[in-house]
């Protein structure tokens, strides 16, 4: 089929519930939730959701062909439904790459296609190049590789394009806290106290929600936060900034020639400031074979109407064909 021809998909597919289920323990002190759905006997794709620490969600089977994918979707450690939840100990990137080969083994899946945004561009890289055999494509959006230079750019940069969010931000801490925000709010958010690391919670999420979308989100999940789920984002994702995310000095530069030959798409919202474009242009220029799409009129968030299409073309294409390289680059509107 000629590229002209690849069909345009603007939206997710329907909803549907997963086929089976589980939590898989991958050491003495970690037990992850996953799930399948879509086709058991189909093309595997696995999920890999952001933060670190954000936790997947039901939307995220939505981006890929039911009757085509074998859709693994899991919570990474400390994160979503895998318990304990927002635990540190043994929590590093080596150890989440770790949890999906385990996870891969678990579910008899020879090599699976990966499918990642924002933290999950991180680990499907992390992962790729640790596993190159066991990768058959890549799809990643909102690229961040974990640097120094990211991180300063989240705690400090942002406040360049929202200083009302960053002002918010920095003030839950005392003034005299605020030269360290990385270090001040990492001490409130494992502090034992409930009364530290909630208020703390409350405010990293607000910060970083309010950052994500080119247009302005409700932020009510994060004011009450029943379930945990802001503590788990913001305690695990201040554990990974404090530590350099657990990556190497240079990385993953290096090592990209031992996947530059698997088709891969990076889709990347114009207007991302929590992961801004110079990252993942970066990334197109080592990476050249890779199919670089910019979403003119998106932020960060993969929800927003343009990402979504763009991410769901990109599954689409890779279901029409992953040996045909035309076929891997889909047609947008705004290519034309």
């Amino acid at each position: 089929m000629p590229r002209s021809e690849t069909p345009l998909r603007s939206d997710l597919f329907p909803e549907i519930s997963p086929y089976a289920s589980g939590m898989l323990a991958v050491d003495g002190r970690h037990t992850i939730y996953w799930e399948q759905s879509g086709n058991p006997e189909g093309v595997p794709v696995v999920f890999l959701h952001g933060g670190p620490g954000a936790g997947s969600a039901p939307v995220h089977r939505r981006f890929f062909d039911p009757q085509f994918y074998r859709i693994v979707v899991f919570d990474q450690r400390g994160c979503g439904r895998s318990m304990p939840l927002g635990e540190l100990r043994d929590n590093t990137t080596a150890d989440l790459v770790a949890d999906m080969e385990k996870l891969r083994t678990h579910l008899g899946i020879p090599s699976w296609l990966l499918f990642g945004g924002s933290w999950g561009s991180t680990l499907a890289l992390a992962y790729g190049l640790s596993h190159p055999g066991r990768a058959t494509g890549f799809i990643l959006r909102g690229i961040f590789l974990g640097a120094r230079p990211e991180i300063d750019w989240f705690l400090q940069g942002m406040r360049t394009i929202f200083p009302e969010a960053w002002r918010e931000f920095a003030e839950h801490l005392p003034a005299e806290e605020r030269g360290d925000l990385l270090g001040n709010y990492y001490r409130r958010l494992i502090d034992r106290n409930p009364d530290l690391h909630r208020p703390a919670a409350r405010a990293w999420s607000r910060y970083e929600a309010a950052c994500s979308t080119l247009y302005p989100t409700v932020r009510a999940p994060f004011e009450t936060d029943h379930g945990g789920f802001a503590l788990a984002l913001s305690r695990i994702e201040a554990h990974y900034f404090a530590n350099g995310t657990f990556v190497p000095e240079g990385w993953p530069w290096a090592g990209l020639d031992r996947i530059r030959h698997l088709p891969g798409t990076i889709v990347q919202g114009r207007y991302d400031i929590v992961c801004p474009p110079v990252t993942a242009d970066a990334l197109a220029r080592a990476w050249p074979e890779a199919r670089y799409v910019i979403v003119p009129d998106a932020g960060h968030s993969a929800l927003e109407p343009g990402i979504r299409a763009a991410l769901v073309n990109a599954t689409e294409s890779y279901r029409l064909s992953t040996s045909d390289t035309e076929l891997f680059a889909p047609r947008f509107p705004w290519d034309a």
